[in-house]
C-alpha cells in the first residue's frame, strides 16, 4: 500500500453510495466497506465498486475459531479486495488460519488481500480498559502486545489510534502497517470516538494509511473536504 487515505462509506444501501461518489467520477478512490454496507448490500457492493476502479477495505473484523475464520476469508480472497482486517483478540491461531483462509482463496499469479489486525477500537477508553474489558494492563501496553501477536502470526500490520503508531513503530519496525481510522478535521465533534487526531498529526506520527469517514461523508461538499483532508495527509499544515 502506498500510504492512502481510505474513505469509510458509512452508509446503508449502494444508492446511498453511488450519490456519494458521483461527484468523484474519474478520482481513484481507496474505500472502506464497513458492516453496515457490505450486511446490506453483500458481494455486490464489493463488484460495484471493483468495476469504478476502486481500491477497498473489507472491514468486518472476524473474530471467530480459527477454522471458521480460515473458510470465511477463502471466500473473502476471491471478492478481491484490497484489504482485510480481524480481530487480535481472536488469538494467534485464529490470526494465522486467516492468512491461510486467503492464501487459498487467491487467484493464482495474484497478491493476496493484505490482512490486518485490530488492537483496540479507537472508541476504547483506558476507563473501559480496566472496568469493562478487565483488562488490566495500559491502553498501550495491551495495543503493543496485540500488535505483536498480529506480526508474529505473519499479519502485514495492524489498525490502531495514530497516537500508538510510533510506539509500534520503535517496537515492530517500519514496514508494519499501521492502519489508522478516528481521523477528524481539528474542528470536528469526535462523535462515539476517544482517540483521533488530524490528518497532519496522523502523518507526523508515522501512520501508514489513514481511515476517514464523516469528515467527508457528512461534510457539505464531501468531494473539497476529501482534497483538504488529502492534502494535509500529503504533508500539508492542517487548517
Amino acid at each position: 500500500m502506498n500510504n492512502p487515505l481510505i474513505v469509510a462509506l458509512d452508509f446503508s444501501s449502494i444508492e446511498e453510495v453511488k450519490r456519494f461518489l458521483q461527484p468523484f467520477q474519474g478520482e481513484p478512490l481507496f474505500v472502506k466497506v464497513g458492516m453496515e454496507l457490505y450486511y446490506q448490500e453483500g458481494p455486490a457492493i464489493i463488484s460495484y465498486l471493483k468495476e469504478q476502479g476502486q481500491q477497498i477495505f473489507l472491514d468486518l473484523k472476524l473474530h471467530d475459531i480459527p477454522n471458521t475464520v480460515k473458510q470465511a476469508m477463502k471466500g473473502i480472497a476471491r471478492l478481491g479486495v484490497d484489504l482485510i482486517n480481524v480481530h487480535a483478540a481472536g488469538g494467534m491461531k485464529m490470526m494465522e488460519a486467516a492468512l491461510e483462509g486467503l492464501e487459498v482463496g487467491t487467484e493464482t499469479g495474484k497478491r493476496r488481500p493484505y490482512c490486518i489486525a485490530v488492537t483496540q477500537l479507537t472508541s476504547t477508553s483506558e476507563q473501559m480498559l480496566h472496568d469493562e474489558l478487565l483488562i488490566e494492563r495500559s491502553l498501550e501496553e495491551t495495543v503493543l502486545h496485540y500488535a505483536s501477536l498480529a506480526q508474529k502470526s505473519g499479519l502485514d500490520g495492524v489498525v490502531c489510534s495514530a497516537k500508538e503508531v510510533p510506539l509500534i513503530r520503535e517496537r515492530l519496525g517500519a514496514a508494519f502497517l499501521t492502519v489508522t481510522p478516528g481521523i477528524r478535521f481539528s474542528a470536528d465533534e469526535k462523535n462515539d470516538q476517544v482517540r483521533v487526531v488530524t490528518p497532519y498529526e496522523a502523518k507526523l506520527l508515522g501512520a501508514s494509511a489513514i481511515v476517514v469517514g464523516r469528515s467527508i461523508t457528512m461534510a457539505a461538499n464531501p468531494y473539497e473536504a476529501y482534497k483538504q483532508l488529502q492534502q494535509e495527509w500529503n504533508g500539508g499544515e492542517e487548517k
